[in-house]
């Protein structure tokens, strides 16, 4: 019983000691007293749990408010191009994620419409990359937008990988764009002096770039409301990441990608020209005509990257059947040396003797294959 004690009176909570001189406000309810002046730390927890929840509650509203007026503003667009223009409604996915879905148009299998918008619901998330911004000058955290149109095949007859891209994103375009390390970065008197063309070749950026009937996506991008929102914008026909083998043909896709920096709210009507303009561009991917120099070059890249692709996952295979092999050797001599263990000392004698033996004949065969 005393070991129970023990335990008990240290589980039990000291009394509390209420001072006999205490002039601060109080209020009694029968045997009830609360004397505020002795609960300064709690008033000070309690204040700073009710500011992280308000946080919580504010952040998480102010991140749906955004991107559901960005969608709204831009709805009347997606409902005259998509028969489908947001299958499930804008889908949440934790505080900061958002998704809304369109389908149903003639050279477009799909459009993915993706928020990625700054953690506002959590204080210290949103501390830390204050904080990191101090640290590291290239850290810019923001809200992002991005349009992620699937082509059905055939629409864009070419295989290349193209993209123009605003020259402050020019160091970080490249993070989990393992498509765009195809390109190289130029210049072009068709664009503002602040964006960039990634391209292959050159054909590829005259043909993108030239006016087609009214359609022009130079004169597009030097709307000056788009700029402060512009990202980037490509053309691609290779994954994101880099394969582990050659695609069949059947999962080859081809995407047009636009990235944007959300808005204000109060702006979000401010990129819908672009969006809208992205619509007819798709259409006009289809009449592109490049030099055949130009097409057999951009055949031979991706000949040469599926050799590569090839020649890297026969050698993976290698790798992991020869460590198979390797640890089954490795297993079996295990288990070998367990039994010998278990045995007699004269037969494991025997044993060690027979494998003398044996290492001496392997020698002397080697020996006599030299001479």
């Amino acid at each position: 019983m005393s070991v129970l004690t023990k335990i008990l009176a240290s589980l039990t909570p000291p009394p509390i000691v209420n001072p006999v001189h205490y002039d601060g406000w109080e209020w009694k309810y029968r045997f009830f007293v609360f004397r505020p002046a002795l609960l300064k730390n709690e008033v000070f927890l309690l204040s700073a749990i009710l500011l992280y929840v308000a946080v919580v509650f504010y952040g998480r509203s102010l991140n749906k408010s955004k991107a559901n007026k960005w969608l709204a503003a831009h709805m009347p667009i997606l409902e005259q191009q998509f028969t489908k223009p947001s299958v499930g409604g804008l889908i949440q996915d934790g505080n900061s994620d958002f998704f809304n879905f369109s389908t149903g148009r003639r050279n477009i299998a799909s459009l993915h419409t993706v928020f990625t918008l700054r953690p506002r619901h959590d204080l210290f998330q949103w501390l830390f990359q204050i904080g990191r911004t101090l640290v590291d000058l290239q850290y810019r955290p923001q809200d992002d937008i991005e349009l992620d149109f699937k082509l059905i095949p055939g629409t864009l007859p070419h295989d290349f990988v193209w993209a123009v891209v605003a020259k402050d994103e020019l160091l970080s375009v490249k993070d989990g764009r393992w498509d765009l390390t195809f390109t190289k970065t130029t210049e072009t008197a068709a664009l503002p002096s602040t964006y960039s063309v990634m391209s292959e070749f050159a054909d590829v950026t005259e043909n993108l770039l030239k006016p087609i009937g009214a359609f022009s996506l130079g004169a597009i991008l030097q709307d000056p409301k788009i700029q402060p929102y512009f990202r980037s914008l490509s053309v691609t026909d290779q994954p994101r990441d880099r394969p582990p083998s050659p695609l069949p043909a059947n999962e080859r896709e081809k995407h047009v990608i636009l990235s944007l920096i959300a808005p204000p709210s109060s702006s979000a009507k401010d990129t819908a020209a672009l969006v809208a303009a992205l619509f007819p561009f798709i259409d006009v991917l289809g009449k592109m005509v490049l030099r055949p120099e130009t097409k057999n070059k951009l055949k031979k890249v991706r000949e040469d990257l599926d050799k590569d692709l090839k020649d890297d996952a026969e050698r993976e295979k290698k790798e992991e059947l020869s460590q198979a092999q390797d640890d089954k050797k490795a297993a079996k001599r295990r288990a070998e040396e367990e039994r010998v263990s278990k045995l007699s000392a004269a037969e494991q004698k025997k044993i060690l003797e027979k494998e003398r033996k044996r290492t001496i004949r392997k020698t002397q065969g080697k020996t006599a294959v030299k001479k």
